[in-house]
């Protein structure tokens, strides 16, 4: 992560919570594409797209080789994803059961809760300029 030489700790903390706070406000596919554009680059957006696949392909079993055939991700960003998605703080683990409309309790037994709100667009459509997957 790029260090600030002019910001203390308790500011950089400080601006990624302003940051976090930002995305909190966000209320739809439209919205979040609009201000993830305008906050990274397209190259940044193509980063995390990818390894959101490659979350899915884990989540499905996939070996990774075949995640890398079929996404172009390198196997190093691969196992570092399956590294975080297992021992990571569980932002993946979360978003990925919510979307799939439950969550898993540490037992793993399966608990049913109020279904995600389904997105305005189908979530495979939002990087438009999706053509490059690694």
């Amino acid at each position: 992560m790029k260090a600030h030489r002019l910001l203390s700790a308790r500011q950089e903390a400080q601006a990624e919570r302003n940051l976090l706070a930002a995305l909190l406000t966000l209320r739809s596919l439209e919205e979040c594409r609009a201000f993830l554009r305008d906050l990274c680059t397209p190259a940044e957006i193509q980063a995390m797209a990818d390894r959101w696949a490659v979350v899915e392909s884990l989540r499905r079993g996939l070996p990774y080789r075949r995640i890398h055939r079929q996404t172009g991700v390198s196997l190093t960003t691969i196992g570092r994803v399956a590294r975080y998605l297992a021992q990571g703080n569980g932002g993946y683990r979360l978003a990925a059961q919510r979307m799939d409309g439950g969550t898993r309790h540490a037992d793993g037994s399966r608990r049913s809760s109020a279904p995600a709100p389904r997105p305005a667009i189908a979530p495979a459509a939002l990087p438009e300029e999706r053509g490059r997957h690694g």
